[in-house]
């Protein structure tokens, strides 16, 4: 393994949920605790299931794995730190402010900036050189950073003189105001960071087209601010061996072949580490070992007995929203779990069925007009350009806001506005737009705001000052479009997810903020099911099995009502392939194929 070669002191494994951070790094803390290195793995992951693949609690404390010599373990509670965190910031202040006001700043700091700020805050001491890991040859991290935390811990200045100065109240000021406390750790700790003697970056992804486009805009970003030491390891990749008597796993094969050989050109330098999909969960010590050797055991995956799976399909989905007539359809979840093709799906067959659709997406990789590859009476598409609308968005607020900061509080504004939250505002008040057609019409939409930038935006009044603001302070007649999304009969949100545990965990996650608006999602989609495909494949066939958990989990705990989709043999792409996977037929072929 290439990342493993001369590995430096700390080891970051950074990707999305569900390529696989977690196993990699612990298979990667076990090989090296028993080369005879002394090893600690933290863990900052909010999903994290250290513990779980160990078999033993770990929590927010330095625990020896016994089943590891030289080996130690560390989970940080990012939501335990975030709200340790809260509470040092507001506490002072909560008395001498009214309630309306406090309960706007607990929601500046409710977001996803200021959890991994205040989880970077809990690890800095990790990166230095602290009585606390003196004694390690490896600090491992589950879950990296990301460029944006990097560069607000770089800017210089004074964050809270600059709050208190009332020159800032952007979404993600907020968290700043504590940072002075631990200045020149924050300082060392990013020296670390950048220094590639010290630090080696691994971005973990999946063999497919959306995964590695956004691993590369991770790479990019990254070494934008000098973190340029990184490799990138390409988990999960189907054996040729699979595809011998299984369409469906040689249909995979070859889409992932495709997207290894079409890799973006930003990654192509980097050094490559490719680790085959197990048929089995990587859990306890053996499986964890299996991961990173050359070697792969035999005969457990035929175990694996066919699958039989009779859940409600995406069909059962489409009658209930067709029922209304018209509405607001909101599709929602992380990235790579198929929303762009689920959305062409719905509104593919509610145009089917005669009724008019506004198909809309926000999502930059998004092709809609290569997924339908075609047109259909009753259907029209658009697409909302996230960056163009951000770079309307930040214009105009630098020449409002910005017009009366002086040289440091413009470059402290002007990073404010290069959060996940400025980009979610902007595309918000665009979505608006479209949100008023959905009165006469069905509004399907592809990606969405998250519950904590809609609570923003409507907090006190948030939404109306934002809107204002860009008409350089004018009073402006605007209606909030919370109170439709809040309702049940104009909005059905549907929340997207993978039958994994990673993707369940953060779909929960995006659940809960979502309530926290006073927004009930309709329904779960639980996409791309192997256990939902028939699959012949000895490997995939357990994998099906591992699938039934989840699958449980969302029926039992999350979902009012939910639906699972296939792992499709081709990509439905075409308003006929479309139709079928929102029938459900789509299933029904591969199983006439299989018998």
């Amino acid at each position: 393994m290439k990342f493993l070669e001369q590995a430096p002191r700390f080891l970051f494994f950074t990707g999305k949920g569900g390529v696989g951070k977690t196993s990699i790094a612990c298979a990667t803390s076990i090989r090296l605790a028993e080369a005879g290195r002394r090893v600690l793995l933290v863990s900052t992951d909010p999903a994290s299931n250290v513990g779980q693949v160990f078999g033993i609690t770990i929590g927010n404390r330095i625990t020896p794995i016994p089943a590891v010599q030289r080996l130690a373990a560390l989970e940080i509670d990012p939501q335990a730190a975030a709200q340790v965190y809260r509470d040092r910031i507001i506490g002072p202040v909560r008395a001498a402010l009214p309630d309306a006001v406090v309960k706007s700043i607990e929601e500046q700091l409710s977001g996803a900036c200021t959890t991994e700020i205040a989880a970077f805050d809990e690890f800095t001491a990790l990166l230095t050189d602290s009585p606390l890991t003196l004694e390690y040859d490896h600090i491992v991290f589950d879950t990296a950073p990301t460029g944006h935390t990097i560069r607000l811990l770089q800017l210089p200045g004074a964050w809270s003189g600059f709050l208190e100065q009332g020159k800032g109240d952007a979404s993600c000021l907020g968290p700043l105001a504590g940072l002075e406390k631990q200045r020149e750790q924050y300082r060392a700790a990013v020296d670390a960071l950048a220094d590639g003697s010290r630090t080696r970056l691994v971005l973990v992804a999946r063999a497919q087209q959306a995964t590695l486009r956004e691993v590369a805009r991770t790479h990019e970003e990254l070494s934008a601010i000098g973190l340029r030491q990184q490799y990138l390891i390409i988990n999960g990749i189907l054996p040729h061996s699979e595809t011998l008597d299984d369409p469906l796993a040689a249909a995979i094969h070859a889409r992932e072949q495709a997207a290894l050989s079409a890799i973006p050109e930003a990654l192509q330098g980097l050094p490559v580490d490719r680790i085959e999909l197990m048929p089995f969960n990587l859990v306890g010590l053996e499986a964890l070992r299996w991961l990173l050797s050359d070697i792969r055991p035999g005969g457990e995956a035929d175990a694996a007995a066919p699958v039989e799976l009779d859940e409600p399909g995406l069909s059962d989905l489409v009658d209930g929203i067709a029922a209304d007539g018209h509405g607001l359809v909101m599709l929602m979840g992380k990235g790579g779990v198929g929303k762009t093709t689920l959305a062409a799906a719905i509104a593919v067959e509610l145009a089917h069925r005669g009724l008019p659709v506004h198909l809309s997406t926000s999502d930059p990789a998004a092709h809609l007009n290569e997924t339908l590859s075609g047109t259909l009476d009753k259907l029209t598409v658009s697409r909302i350009d996230p960056q163009a609308e951000t770079e309307n968005y930040r214009r105009q607020v630098l020449e409002t806001r910005g017009a009366q900061l002086d040289a440091e509080g413009r470059a402290l504004l002007e990073e404010d506005l290069r959060s996940p939250c400025t980009e979610e505002i902007a595309v918000f008040q665009a979505f608006a737009r479209v949100i008023r057609e959905a009165d006469r019409q069905f509004v399907v939409m592809d990606t969405a705001p998250t519950g904590h930038t809609l609570l923003l935006l409507d907090a006190t009044g948030a939404y109306h000052r934002e809107v204002s603001r860009q008409a350089g302070g004018k009073e402006m007649n605007v209606a909030t479009p919370m109170m439709q999304l809040q309702d049940a009969r104009q909005t059905r949100v549907l929340v997207v997810t993978l039958a994994e545990t990673t993707p369940v965990l953060e779909a929960a996650a995006l659940q809960g903020d979502l309530r926290r608006a006073g927004i009930e999602p309709w329904a779960w989609i639980i996409n791309s099911s192997v256990a939902a495909a028939n699959a012949r494949s000895p490997l995939l066939r357990r994998r099906a099995a591992n699938e039934l958990g989840e699958i449980a989990t969302v029926a039992e705990l999350h979902a009012q009502r939910y639906a699972v989709v296939p792992l499709h043999r081709d990509e439905p792409v075409g308003v006929a392939q479309l139709r079928a996977l929102a029938s459900g037929n789509i299933q029904s072929h591969k199983q006439e194929e299989y018998s």
